[in-house]
């Protein structure tokens, strides 16, 4: 079925909570392990309507957020949501004191208890207004940043669409385009500063109503994690900062040399990778999807399965547009059994790593997308983030057909970028770290620490400067992560160290890479993270020797890699 034929229907709120309780109850009262499954899978089926209706609501609002219609829907669902995690609670009781959980282990395995237990830590009637209260901000957020109208040359744009013309190569069109952004964002500063103050201090109150005296250890609880620790973090922080650092800083050293320009260097020319302009995609928008179309019949019968899929069900939103919301994800329609693909294109080389980040996502849902129960069909954040940041390496394997004459650049700024990705990813977790111990900063001292922090982890930034809000040390506020998603961010630093993996093995054997790949894909959720890197014969993150070893590889490689002919 085509996405624009799924019908959408807001469910009885009451006639969800009904037959969730009947649910349960059933579950308590099975008379062998027979009855207690059939509860189980029936559950499973009824959580797929539900769950699908939220999805398509909220896809549809992120494609037009002026859709009066389902903004209204958002509101519906921002206000239920939490109300049914009060009855999904008492079936995940339910669950870890059934008489045949053993039973149920033995059939799915133990990782549905372990998440359970997890999942039990993260909730209490007594925060229902809390949770729909955060909803509610940062939905307002999302909005705010979906509003963004910036006048520049004559014309008005969105903060997607204005991208392209922050890596132009001329330095004042570059600069003046940095400029208007940072303006946009201190113009609506007030805004953005009182929605993270309230959302924070909101955070703060669930965690000391949950009994952990703050926010830190529940958002921990609240992405899921199952297999490390925050020390595993500190660890991993210190490591980033060792080794990827000074990395990152002699990557920087030399864009400036490239470019002609005095180190440290502004946020405009940081941006700018190549004195004759960043890699484009050659092509329109179809052209792109149509390069993503023989990349995927060319690197497996499953991904050209997938991907045709994708096409033809018109299961993406790829065009930056008026009163989109701003950035990509990926989710699923379980009840079709179809991911679907939400992006921003804009004419950067982005729009290509939307066809293989996001895609990347996509296909590991779809391998995994009959998988009882439904939550193994993906893993946690980390993990899903090596599906995709590994199948932006795999997409190397067609750069000359995505990049036309700019491939060579896209291979060097891609790889480069990695690099310097995974500091700048640390930084936000550490902020956020410190945001939650220290709830009651003000709006400035939180800037400050931004601050303090970009010159620890990207010293190759020169603050201070004439673009407004960025060289301020404000420029978090245009992070959506640390708003809507508290933590997430970084797992794709854990995620990016495994890719690099990937990428180091593509280079040696690119059919045994793809094995590999495939071998930690079809495990979809069955499994914690680090127990996925293992059974694929893959190197944990939180192995000091793995971010040193992807260091010397890939330093090696740029260091030998032939920009002759490319200014």
């Amino acid at each position: 079925m085509k996405f624009s034929e799924m019908p959408y229907k807001r469910p009885d709120p009451e006639a969800v909570k009904s037959e969730l309780a009947a649910l349960t109850e059933r579950l308590k009262n099975a008379a062998d392990y027979a009855e207690a499954r059939a509860v189980f899978l029936e559950k499973e089926e009824k959580e797929k309507e539900v769950d699908t209706m939220g999805t398509l609501a909220y896809v549809r609002h992120s494609i037009d957020t002026r859709d009066e219609f389902y903004d209204e829907e958002i509101e519906f669902w921002d206000e239920v949501g939490p109300e049914f995690e009060e009855y999904e609670q008492a079936w995940i009781d339910a669950m870890l004191e059934s008489p045949f959980r053993k039973d149920f282990e033995a059939e799915y395995g133990d990782l549905l208890f372990v998440n359970a237990e997890i999942a039990k830590k993260t909730f209490s009637p007594e925060i229902i207004e809390d949770m729909q209260k955060e909803n509610e901000l940062v939905t307002e957020y999302g909005k705010l940043i979906a509003s963004a109208q910036v006048p520049f040359e004559g014309g008005t744009y969105t903060l997607s669409q204005l991208e392209p013309f922050q890596t132009d190569a001329d330095d004042a069109r570059r600069l003046a385009a940095w400029k208007a952004k940072g303006q946009w964002f201190k113009d609506n500063q007030a805004a953005l500063d009182r929605i993270y103050d309230e959302l924070t201090h909101l955070r703060d109150t669930m965690g000391k109503k949950l009994g952990y005296g703050g926010y830190t250890q529940l958002g921990y609880y609240n992405m899921q994690r199952n297999c490390w620790t925050k020390e595993d973090i500190e660890q991993f922080r210190a490591a980033v900062q060792k080794y990827l650092v000074p990395v990152a800083d002699s990557i920087m050293r030399e864009q400036a040399k490239r470019l002609g320009k005095s180190y440290p260097l502004s946020f405009a020319d940081a941006a700018l990778d190549f004195r004759s302009g960043n890699p484009r995609p050659a092509g329109t928008a179809d052209d792109i999807l149509a390069q993503g179309k023989k990349f995927y019949d060319e690197l497996s019968p499953e991904t050209s399965v997938f991907f045709r899929t994708m096409l033809d069900d018109e299961l993406m939103d790829v065009l930056s547009t008026e009163g989109k919301e701003g950035g990509g994800y990926q989710t699923d329609l379980s009840y079709y059994r179809v991911p679907f693909i939400f992006a921003n294109f804009n004419g950067t080389q982005g729009d290509v790593e939307v066809v293989t980040h996001e895609a990347g996502h996509a296909f590991a849902y779809w391998m995994n997308r009959d998988r009882i129960p439904t939550e193994y069909s993906g893993p946690t954040a980390e993990a899903c983030e090596v599906h995709s940041m590994s199948m932006e390496f795999f997409g190397w394997k067609n750069a000359d057909g995505f990049f036309g004459p700019d491939a060579r650049k896209f291979r060097y700024s891609h790889l480069a970028g990695a690099i310097t990705f995974i500091p700048y990813g640390t930084m936000v977790d550490h902020f956020q770290h410190i945001v939650y111990e220290k709830p009651d900063m003000t709006p400035a001292e939180r800037h400050a620490e931004w601050k303090r922090l970009l010159g620890i982890y990207q010293p190759w930034l020169k603050l201070d400067g004439e673009i407004p809000f960025f060289a301020d040390g404000e420029g978090w506020q245009r992070q959506a992560h640390i708003y809507e998603c508290p933590f997430y961010y970084i797992d794709y630093c854990l995620a990016q160290t495994v890719a690099l993996e990937f990428w180091a093995m593509i280079r040696k054997d690119p059919d045994d890479a793809w094995k590999h790949y495939m071998a930690y894909t079809k495990q979809g959720g069955s499994r914690t993270f680090t127990d996925l890197l293992k059974n694929a014969d893959l190197t944990t993150p939180f192995d000091e020797a793995c971010l040193r070893g992807v260091c010397e590889t890939a330093t090696k490689w740029l260091e030998n890699y032939d920009l002759t002919g490319i200014e």
